[in-house]
């Protein structure tokens, strides 16, 4: 794939899934993905125009000792420096997020889990939060135009229930309501 200068490729989104950032360098590029129990972080500086998304998915327990929120607090990390690194004032960072919806009936809620993780992060680390939408039964497409903070997002219905069930070959029982 080749990255086109000419304009009209300014137009489409830059697409980012599970374990991915991206940050936008102020044109009028946005940033797009889709959620389910993931959670995207949309963080912008209004000051300097600049602003990023991730979207990541907290581990059940990895059995490895890492902490469950390792992932979480990694993708934050890496969104926030790489912003720094172009420019951006942590001190003002804004941050609007999305996600953490309750996909699969009748497993543990991990994307309430992956919610209260990123606001909870928002607050340890003084970073306004001007705009969430989390929980609920839908995924999401969230797209993000970085240069000027702004958001919008799409319910997609509940449709990936089903889609999402892992194969119950493993002893779990999976109950669909």
């Amino acid at each position: 794939m080749t990255h086109a200068s000419h304009h009209g490729a300014a137009d489409r989104p830059r697409h980012i899934t599970q374990g991915e950032y991206a940050v936008g360098d102020g044109t009028h590029t946005s940033i797009s993905t889709i959620l389910g129990s993931c959670v995207a972080t949309c963080l912008y500086d209004p000051g300097s125009g600049l602003g990023g998304m991730n979207h990541f998915l907290l581990p059940e327990g990895t059995g490895s000792g890492a902490p469950a929120a390792s992932f979480g607090i990694n993708a934050m990390e890496l969104l926030i420096n790489a912003l720094i690194k172009a420019g951006a004032q942590r001190s003002g960072l804004q941050a609007k997020v999305f996600g953490g919806a309750r996909m699969i009936a009748g497993l543990s809620d991990v994307g309430a889990r992956n919610g209260e993780f990123v606001l909870d992060f928002l607050r340890r680390e003084g970073i306004t939060c001007t705009g969430q939408s989390l929980g609920g039964t839908q995924a999401r497409r969230v797209q993000f135009w970085p240069a000027e903070g702004r958001a919008r997002q799409k319910l997609l219905g509940e449709a990936l229930v089903v889609e999402t069930l892992p194969a119950a070959k493993s002893g779990n029982e999976v109950e669909l309501f």
